[in-house]
C-alpha cells in the first residue's frame, strides 16, 4: 500500500476515481461507503441490497449528499453514474452488468450470492474484491482462475484478519524468516453450541448492530475457522490439528505459546494457522523463526527477544474501513493484495450443533444446526465431510449425533450455482476436465 495515497490524490485531481459497485449494504458495506466519503480517488457509485431502503440509507449514513437514483436496469444505472448521481438497486445483477463499475465489491457473506456475483462480474470485465470469505474458502481457487481467464483480478479485501495476516506473511517471507504460525486473536468467548435464538444473543447483536446469525458465527468459532482457512489457502500453511489449538494466551507470550512442543509450545510442526483466545484480539500475528547467529544478535538489539521464535504483531485490523484500499489497488495498480492458490489447502466443514434427524434442514452459518471446524483439504475429502459453503438448505437423510462432523452422505445437497462450481472445481483439481471444457462450463454458470 506504500505510496497509494499519492496515486489516489492523482485520480481525484483528474476527476477519475476508481468506481466501486457494492453488493450487500449491511453493517460492513455501509462502513465501506462511509470510508470512501472521506477518501480521495475512490467512489462507491452503486449499492445493491434486497432491502432497497438499506441500499439507499448507506449513502445517507455516510453523509453523501449526491442525488441517489433507484435503477431497475444496468443501462439506467450507468446513465445515472455518468450524470454524477449515486445509484441504489435491489438486484445484484445490475451491479455486475454495469459498464461504469470498475471493481465489484461483494459484502454479503452468502456463498451462493458471492459465487454468482463473482462469476458474472468477471465475465463483465470487472475486477473482484471479495469481503465474502465464505465464498472464497469454498470456490476461491476456481473463481481466481476464472477471473484470470477473463483478464480481470481477484482479491480478498484488506482490513479483515485474513488479509492482515497475509501482509505479515509476505513481509516475513520476503526477509527470509521461517514461518512458524499465522494467527488471529478471537475476541468472543467460544461457545460451539451458541444459538441465534438465545434472547441474550439477540440483545447483544442489536447493541452491536449485527444480525444474531452474524454474531453467532463469531461466538461459535465458525468465523475464526473460515478466516484462517482463507489464510491457509492463500499461503499453504495448514492447521496443526483439526479445529486448530486455540490456546489462551496474550500478546507478550505468543512466541512461547505457538512454538514447537519440544520448545515448550503447543505445536507439532511449523508452518501452521491457528488462533489465540485472550488478550490478543483485535490483532493478528505471525510467529517466525531464524537460526542465523547474526540475525539472532540483531533481533536482540531490536528488542525482539533471544529467539529462536519471534512475534510479529499487528495490533489492529480495520475490517471494512481498509477495504477501499484493495479496490484502489485493483483499479489503479492492477494488483491483488491476496488471492487463493490454485488448490484448496484447508477445508471448513459442518459439525452438528445438536442431534440431527432425517427431515431436518441445515440453516446458514451462525445458525442452530451446525458449527464449523477446519482441517486439511485432504483429510476432509477423505472423510467426505460437508463444506460449510454447501451446507445451507441441505436436507438431513440420516441421523447425526451432536458434535459429530456432518458428511456429504448424511445430507441431500440442494442444487445451486456454488454447488455446481464446486463440482467443477473438484474435476479441475483431479485433472478430469480439459481447460476448454472447464471454461465453457463456468461461462455457462456465469450467465445464470
Amino acid at each position: 500500500m506504500i505510496g497509494l495515497n499519492y496515486e489516489l490524490e492523482q485520480r481525484e485531481a483528474a476527476g477519475d476515481p476508481v468506481r466501486i459497485g457494492l453488493i450487500g449494504s449491511g453493517q460492513m458495506g455501509t462502513d465501506v461507503v462511509a470510508t470512501t466519503k472521506m477518501m480521495k480517488g475512490v467512489r462507491v457509485v452503486v449499492t445493491a441490497d434486497i432491502d432497497i431502503e438499506r441500499a439507499i440509507s448507506a449513502y445517507k449514513i455516510a453523509q453523501i449528499e449526491d442525488e441517489v437514483v433507484v435503477a431497475e436496469t444496468p443501462d439506467q444505472a450507468d446513465a445515472a453514474v455518468a450524470a454524477g448521481k449515486r445509484v441504489a438497486v435491489r438486484d445484484y445483477r445490475i451491479v455486475t452488468d454495469m459498464k461504469t463499475v470498475q471493481v465489484m465489491l461483494e459484502a454479503t457473506g452468502v456463498p451462493e450470492i458471492g459465487t454468482r456475483a463473482a462469476l458474472r462480474s468477471a465475465r463483465s470485465g470487472q475486477d473482484l474484491a471479495m469481503m465474502n470469505v465464505e465464498t472464497d474458502i469454498t470456490v476461491g481457487p476456481i473463481l481466481h482462475w476464472y477471473a484470470q481467464k477473463k483478464g480481470v483480478l481477484y482479491a480478498l479485501a484488506a482490513g479483515d484478519e485474513p488479509a492482515a495476516c497475509k501482509e505479515l506473511y509476505d513481509l516475513a517471507v520476503s526477509m527470509g524468516f521461517t514461518i512458524v504460525a499465522a494467527g488471529k486473536g478471537k475476541n468472543n468467548p467460544l461457545d460451539r453450541h451458541a444459538s441465534p435464538a438465545d434472547p441474550a444473543v439477540q440483545k447483544e447483536a442489536a447493541r452491536r448492530g449485527l444480525s444474531p446469525n452474524m454474531l453467532i458465527e463469531f461466538v461459535d468459532g465458525s468465523k475464526t475457522m473460515i478466516e484462517m482457512a482463507a489464510v491457509s489457502n492463500a499461503t499453504g500453511l495448514i492447521p496443526d490439528v483439526r479445529g486448530m489449538h486455540g490456546p489462551t494466551t496474550d500478546r507478550d507470550h505468543l512466541h512461547q505459546t505457538f512454538a514447537l512442543k519440544e520448545d515448550g509450545g503447543v505445536l507439532n510442526r511449523m508452518g501452521v494457522v491457528d488462533y489465540g483466545i485472550g488478550r490478543v484480539a483485535p490483532g493478528v500475528f505471525l510467529i517466525v523463526r531464524t537460526d542465523h547467529p547474526r540475525l539472532r544478535e540483531a533481533m536482540v538489539l531490536r528488542d525482539m527477544g533471544n529467539g529462536p521464535y519471534y512475534t510479529l504483531f499487528r495490533p489492529f485490523h480495520l475490517c471494512s474501513i481498509e477495504v477501499p484500499l484493495t479496490c484502489a489497488m485493483l483499479g489503479i495498480r492492477k494488483k491483488s493484495n491476496m488471492a487463493p492458490l490454485d488448490r484448496l489447502v484447508s477445508e471448513v466443514f459442518a459439525v452438528a450443533k445438536r442431534d440431527l434427524n432425517p427431515g431436518d434442514t441445515l440453516d446458514a452459518i451462525g445458525g442452530t444446526t451446525y458449527y464449523s471446524l477446519i482441517d486439511t483439504y485432504e483429510n476432509a475429502k477423505a472423510e467426505g465431510l460437508l463444506p460449510i459453503g454447501l451446507a445451507k438448505g441441505a436436507k438431513v437423510i440420516r441421523p447425526v449425533k451432536m458434535d459429530t462432523p456432518i458428511t456429504c452422505a448424511d445430507v441431500e445437497i440442494q442444487p445451486s450455482t456454488v454447488f455446481s462450481l464446486r463440482q467443477l472445481q473438484e474435476q479441475w483439481f483431479e485433472g478430469n476436465i480439459s481447460e476448454a471444457d472447464l471454461l465453457q462450463a463456468v461461462d455457462s454458470l456465469a450467465t445464470d
